[in-house]
């Protein structure tokens, strides 16, 4: 068994933010990821090329932490944060899913498939991204291929719908317009979510005729329409798309946060206080995880000084 100081669960930018703070102030630190890469949400939910802003509506976007991250896209960011670890030697393991969490007296044991740790405190920040909202209607088994959660399988001349109203929909929706006959539909009859440059995207291509936007309606129900995705929406009306691609958020994975003895609200956001630290004393909580509708990436790299600060 390995013995450190503190082990951070997750490794996206929050979780690497905060390894590379904890390093900075001497401790010896772990960062464990359960995907072969990290920063899984640019991976598997960024298109190439995907802008990633800096700031974002809503929230602090001061970068208090000691990576220099700044607004850039996919590619980049990913640069930055490989480069963070390479610069501070930071011990990832990557393919270490977490399987328990027990306390051992003041200190806690964490096992993986490949090693077991023994540490004072621990920093959980695996995002909300790992797992798709979808939602509560059924979906047809045999649309499976063509009923998407990330633009990575759009073919060239499809006819497309997007579903949300937050940011990845609004970046779907303006990236595909050029080459696809693109509906964005959102249930509420405005945007509220969307940060100044993709809102003012969307309105331009809508203005444009470049896409069609549907606001104020939301979809009852899907249907197979020979091999194609038929929409009933609740205004009545129906339309058969080639492809739909859901962009309504991620959920907090509850069931690990209850393994680790964390309480959640209603919404399912971990308990904290000002330190970020849970119920349970020595684990804390950073970057989406530690929210009720999403944080910036400059978010989660603060959360890691705040927790280091309060840990020093």
């Amino acid at each position: 068994m390995k013995k450190v100081d503190l082990i951070v669960i997750g490794a996206g930018p929050a979780g690497i933010g905060a390894t590379v703070e904890a390093k900075l102030k001497g401790k010896e630190v772990v960062l464990l990821e359960k995907a072969d890469a990290i920063c899984q949400t640019f991976v598997k939910f960024y298109k190439d090329g995907k802008r990633v802003d800096k700031e974002y509506k809503g929230h602090d976007s001061i970068n208090r932490g000691h990576i220099p991250f700044e607004d850039g896209t996919k590619e980049s960011s990913l640069a930055t944060f490989n480069q963070a670890l390479k610069a501070n030697n930071i011990e990832l393991e990557l393919n270490s899913e977490v399987e328990s969490v027990k306390k051992n007296g003041e200190n806690f044991i964490i096992t993986t498939p490949k090693q077991s740790y023994e540490c004072k405190n621990i920093i959980v920040a695996i995002g909300r991204m790992g797992k798709p909202n979808k939602p509560d209607y059924k979906i047809p088994a045999t649309l499976n291929k063509i009923v998407n959660f990330n633009a990575n399988s759009v073919q060239e001349g499809e006819k497309v719908i997007i579903i949300g109203g937050g940011n990845s929909a609004a970046e779907y929706a303006v990236d595909l317009a050029s080459k696809h006959k693109v509906t964005l539909c959102y249930r509420r009859d405005k945007f509220t979510r969307l940060n100044d440059i993709n809102l003012n995207n969307v309105e331009t291509a809508a203005k444009e005729a470049k896409i069609t936007l549907k606001l104020g309606v939301d979809i009852n129900e899907v249907q197979d329409e020979n091999g194609k995705v038929k929409m009933l929406f609740n205004d009545g009306s129906s339309e058969v798309y080639d492809r739909a691609i859901y962009a309504i958020g991620g959920s907090t994975p509850v069931d690990f946060l209850q393994k680790c003895g964390i309480e959640v609200d209603d919404k399912g956001v971990p308990v904290f206080d000002a330190h970020k630290q849970s119920n349970v004393k020595g684990i804390f909580v950073a970057g989406d995880i530690a929210t009720k509708n999403g944080a910036s990436i400059v978010v989660g790299l603060n959360d890691g000084v705040i927790i280091n600060d309060y840990l020093a």
